[in-house]
């Protein structure tokens, strides 16, 4: 196994490089540069004018490592150039990612995380210069040494593994995400105060003691954006399966178990729509590409209020934790829809 003691610890700066002037406004953090597999570390400051600070702007990207490589390393090097032509960034993204695999082979199991900024203008406000300078970016990373649960994996149509978690429970939040224009919509920015709020009002529930037989399930909470169309979880895209009408007037159920190898394969799964809000996650673009060429494609579908009586099943999933069945989604109204 890889030293992961050559690892550094805590934030470091992959770009820019070199000795910076520090002040009273800056904080400061050990960077590394990675040569010949190994870390040498340089002190580097990030000025609190940075512009992911002020203005949010710029965007992240969460990576799993499994025996020294980046889980799904070709879907986060597609986001690493999708975010940066939506953003106006100038990066490159081939060489970035193949300084990332270095990190990852001396982390060997745990996590990546990856932010992107945009460097300081000369100009005041919320602009940018429109030349190169006007696409400068600052690029941190942070390694986190931790257990990547792999313990249950589910095979996908074209060969690849993804974790399955143990099955929990949901719960619709009265919490709203931010609609977004075309150029936004389903970015990873740095900007998720709507799912900090709503994060929080998972996290004031699980806390309730009222509620300590539900918190003691409960896994996700499901999200509306403010047209009212229900997104994604706080953490997590959403999958989910319909019955003709509502289970309570209906017959048919699904008889497909969560941890059964035909999971994901049985049925017609649908997904909401990225266009408005929310984020186009990693995971939920691994599902989608792997059911491409099944009987079930993924349908891209909103889901609405009248759906949820409806629902047979319902998953959330993400880069790290993969696919996390529910067994249950508790509505607005305090009535329970069971899987």
């Amino acid at each position: 196994m890889t030293d992961t003691t050559l690892v550094p610890n805590g934030w470091v700066c992959l770009y820019p490089q070199g000795d910076r002037v520090t002040d009273d406004s800056s904080l400061t953090e050990d960077s590394s540069v990675i040569e010949d597999n190994r870390t040498t570390s340089q002190t580097v400051t990030m000025s609190l004018d940075n512009r992911g600070l002020a203005y949010a702007d710029g965007f992240f990207t969460t990576m799993g490592v499994i025996d020294g490589l980046i889980l799904w390393s070709d879907y986060h090097y597609q986001r690493l150039v999708s975010h940066a032509e939506a953003l106006q960034l100038n990066i490159n993204s081939e060489e970035l990612l193949a300084v990332l695999q270095l990190y990852a082979q001396q982390l060997d199991q745990g996590m990546l995380k990856l932010v992107v900024t945009r460097a300081a203008q000369n100009i005041r406000g919320y602009g940018y210069t429109p030349n190169a300078n006007g696409s400068d970016c600052e690029i941190w990373l942070k390694a986190t040494a931790m257990r990547v649960s792999t313990a249950l994996q589910l095979s996908l149509p074209d060969g690849n593994l993804v974790p399955i978690q143990p099955n929990a429970s949901a719960i619709c939040l009265a919490s709203q995400i931010a609609c977004l224009p075309p150029p936004l919509a389903g970015l990873k920015s740095l900007n998720r105060l709507d799912n900090v709020l709503a994060s929080g009002e998972l996290q004031q529930i699980k806390a309730e003691p009222l509620a300590s037989k539900l918190a003691s399930t409960l896994g996700e909470g499901l999200l509306r954006d403010m047209s009212g169309q229900w997104v994604e979880g706080t953490m997590s895209n959403v999958f989910y399966q319909l019955a003709e009408a509502p289970l309570s007037e209906s017959k048919t159920s699904s008889s497909v178990r969560k941890d059964d190898e035909d999971y994901l394969t049985t049925g017609q799964w649908y997904t909401p729509s990225m266009a408005q809000s929310g984020v186009a996650g990693v995971m939920r673009q691994v599902i989608i590409d792997a059911l491409s060429t099944t009987q079930y494609p993924v349908i891209i579908r909103s889901l609405q209020d009248e759906d949820l009586p409806k629902l047979t099943q319902l998953f959330f999933c993400n880069a790290l934790r993969g696919i996390m069945p529910m067994s249950s989604l508790t509505l607005l109204s305090g009535d329970v829809v069971d899987f």
